[in-house]
């Protein structure tokens, strides 16, 4: 798995099977729990019970899913809530609390509802429990870093107890996946109820749902010790098979070394994330083993295009030619990744491998950065948050770029610091990455690079072009997926050409885990499902 070519070519078989997403879903085998039936790996003998650790490089922000749109608050939340439907392990779509779904026409999106579910607070689940949660996630006054997902949604139309429809102004091909997207999360309208209430008092939105999180998943919360670790314990009436776990604690230990100690002592059994630096010494383990799973990932070091000099696109494609993704796969991180050459990961749908990319050229950066009127160089900060990787990844670009004259500083901050300091603009280049959580190019490039999504929704560049914004739209819209991949090719060439981000590489997620563990898998988008794992 090593191998580049080898990575690519898994890449082009998840594309293909991608593009067999259907405008209907088939009944999946496992349930509709979006846990899915999880590849052993391990022992083949069916078995139950254990409480799993897992330890995290940082803790989750809040586990109230409309509000946040980080991987470790998801990784918590995809345990407690439920989505209408979900992608399956070939990002296929399927039949999660809805047990059918339609496009009745053009602009409407029927879901027929499975009948006798609750949430954990004993609230039914029905149409009117789905609408409140599409009501909330749009809610401005909730300004949810997800409403874009569902921002296209005109009119909700509560059929009957168990149908609704959601009507769009126009076509949009892509909606469905927006449902199965841990973003539509459905939350008891109990708790929602409650939090707005909240709200009328001067609560912030969440303050009521997200330490108190009601859903209808496989755990519910037990305890939440802030900047330690969340515990959550199996759902005992949970509607459909439930988890052979009997709890699982995401726990917070930053450092790698650490993580991988915990497991070699048994106080542990996960590490999450692992780095490709730790490969010999699990491979080398009695105790450990190794999950490797390809990602939707694009990894990235942005530019914030409204700051000086980054507001000169000479400047950005400058550094952008004196960077060598491919020094950065192998040299940084062991062969495990792609060099990216673009915006998008090869496994989504309308990813265009004809594209022409900025290529390394250091003699040409430093040409480039003479015309821009930057020949003696300049100095600025590249932030990153404190996992190890991309602190790594910080310091290998700080070299490069000495080596063209500029003088660069790295700032290492908390995850949720981090995510506000980025949110807001406050930075000048920024270590991130960005999962297509719905395989399709509609939410790999709308959320990074439209201007309606600048800030903490996504497009933390800061970055606005009126060329991209039209052709992001027009392709959002288009039902000819011929025309509509062809658009989106463009949009693509125009964000490499405009170079808004350093583009690095397309990752693969590994992690150790504990060799009593079974069961264990990781799911394109990220998200852990722990429906079928269980401890020796």
């Amino acid at each position: 798995m090593k191998s580049s070519k080898k990575h690519l070519s898994m890449w082009m078989l998840i594309l293909l099977l991608s593009i067999g997403l259907a405008a209907c879903a088939s009944e999946p085998d496992g349930g509709g729990d979006a846990g899915g039936d999880g590849e052993d790996t391990g022992s083949t003998e069916e078995g139950s019970g254990g409480d799993l650790v897992i330890d995290t490089q940082s803790e989750a922000i809040a586990l109230d899913p409309h509000i946040v749109n980080d991987v470790p608050s998801g990784n918590v939340q995809s345990n407690i809530y439920e989505t209408l439907v979900f992608f399956d392990e070939d990002m296929n779509v399927q039949n999660g609390l809805a047990e059918d779904w339609s496009q009745v026409d053009e602009t409407t999106l029927e879901f027929t509802l499975r009948e006798d579910i609750t949430f954990t607070d004993g609230e039914p689940f029905n149409a009117e429990a789905v609408e409140a949660n599409i009501e909330r996630i749009t809610d401005e006054a909730i300004a949810s870093q997800r409403a874009f997902l569902f921002e296209d949604i005109v009119e909700i139309n509560v059929v009957d107890e168990y149908t609704i429809q959601f009507i769009t102004e126009q076509p949009n091909a892509a909606l469905v996946y927006s449902f199965a997207h841990n973003g539509g999360s459905m939350i008891s309208p109990a708790a929602i109820e409650e939090d707005y209430a909240a709200m009328e008092g001067g609560a912030d939105p969440g303050s009521v749902i997200s330490p108190n999180p009601v859903g209808t998943g496989l755990f519910t919360l037990d305890e939440w010790n802030s900047g330690q670790s969340i515990r959550l314990v199996k759902n005992e009436d949970y509607w459909n098979e439930p988890a052979k776990l009997d709890s699982v604690t995401f726990q917070v230990v930053t450092e790698g070394g650490t993580r991988l100690a915990n497991i070699e002592t048994g106080s542990a059994h996960v590490s999450e994330p692992t780095s490709p630096s730790d490969v010999n010494r699990i491979e080398n383990s009695d105790t450990m083993e190794l999950l490797e799973t390809e990602s939707l990932n694009i990894s990235y070091i942005g530019f914030n295009t409204q700051a000086e000099p980054f507001d000169d696109v000479r400047v950005r494609r400058a550094i952008s030619m004196a960077i060598n993704s491919e020094d950065i796969v192998n040299n940084l991180f062991n062969g495990y990744g792609i060099p990216a050459e673009g915006p998008m990961a090869p496994g989504v749908i309308g990813y265009d491998d004809a594209l022409e990319p900025i290529e390394y050229d250091p003699e040409a950066a430093e040409e480039l950065l003479a015309e821009a009127g930057y020949g003696d160089g300049f100095s600025f900060t590249i932030s990153t948050n404190d996992t190890q990787e991309r602190q790594d990844l910080a310091t290998f670009v700080q070299a490069e770029l000495e080596k063209i004259g500029l003088d660069v500083n790295i700032e290492i901050l908390e995850w949720g610091a981090y995510l506000e300091q980025t949110g807001q603009g406050n930075t000048e280049m920024f270590v991130l990455g960005w999962s297509s959580a719905t395989g399709d190019a509609d939410y790999a490039l709308a959320p990074l690079f439209h201007s309606d999504n600048v800030g903490a929704e996504g497009n933390r560049s800061f970055f606005e072009n009126e060329e991209v914004d039209a052709l992001l739209t027009e392709a959002k819209y288009e039902l000819d997926n011929t025309k509509r991949n062809e658009l989106y090719s463009e949009a693509q060439q125009l964000i490499i050409d405009e170079a808004p981000m350093l583009f690095t590489h397309h990752k693969v997620d590994l992690n150790a885990y504990s060799s009593n563990v079974h069961g264990l898998y990781r799911h394109p988008t990220g998200d852990f499902w722990l429906k079928d794992v269980y401890i020796d």
